[in-house]
């Protein structure tokens, strides 16, 4: 990594760039201490960085470097399936991307069945979604799940403990009920496995399959108030903890 020079941006206006303060107040952080660059606080106002390549901090937050790629985030409908272009004519992804700029090629980042609705992320970086995508790098993935029946809580206990499937055991990081009535049951599942239909299988084996299910975060990323069908951005915040969370 770049370790500044007589090249590079002055720091103040690479943080002025990125939205965190105006010239003048991002000098002031950096006269208190409250800026890093790859590890080490800098507090030397004509410090020189490299933008795309060093790790630059402000209170201990990552900075994403100038974006470079498109990263966003989808609330998939049910019924539109994971992918951008369908032989047998279903609605795809591509559908929630007009208005695009054109000939932006994107792509998604893991799959939702066509059943599943919820979080999905788009971009144009390959190693990104590379590194989101796989297991090793254990990114949460959170879910709601309408389930069929009461869930008693002994099986809230099984599913917490773990449950052996046949290709394997899995444990959630975190169940949470959120509401009971007597035909069906509201649960939050928290787990950072990747493999194929895995919240549909593990609550099938506890006897209560799945009628509704929705995807509502990724890592840092939350649906919160995105609309079904709807597009935006990854945030500043959301993307800096994401580099981190997976070593980019």
């Amino acid at each position: 990594m770049s370790t500044g020079g007589a090249e590079g941006v002055r720091l103040q206006k690479v943080l002025a760039a990125a939205g965190i303060a105006s010239r003048r107040v991002a000098e002031d952080l950096i006269h208190a201490g409250r800026v890093e660059v790859n590890g080490s606080v800098v507090q030397e106002q004509g410090r020189r960085v490299d933008p795309d390549r060093d790790v630059i901090r402000v209170d201990g937050a990552r900075i994403p470097p100038p974006r470079r790629h498109v990263y966003l985030v989808a609330n998939k409908p049910r019924g539109v399936v994971s992918t951008m272009d369908d032989p047998h004519g279903r609605p795809t992804l591509a559908g929630l991307l007009r208005g695009r700029p054109a000939g932006e090629r994107l792509f998604h980042v893991g799959r939702l069945d066509a059943d599943t609705e919820g979080l999905i992320v788009l971009t144009n970086d390959g190693g990104f979604a590379q590194r989101l995508a796989h297991p090793s790098h254990e990114v949460p993935k959170t879910y709601l799940a309408v389930v069929a029946g009461s869930l008693e809580h002994r099986t809230l206990l099984q599913l917490r403990k773990g449950v052996e499937l046949e290709d394997g055991p899995i444990r959630p990081d975190r169940v949470r009920l959120r509401e009971r009535s007597g035909s069906a049951t509201m649960v939050e599942l928290t787990l950072h496995s990747g493999r194929n239909r895995i919240v549909r299988r593990l609550f099938e084996a506890v006897g209560h399959p799945v009628r509704e299910l929705s995807r509502t975060s990724i890592g840092p990323i939350r649906l919160g108030q995105l609309k079904s069908g709807h597009v935006r951005e990854l945030t500043r915040e959301e993307l800096g903890t994401l580099l981190d969370q997976l070593g980019l």
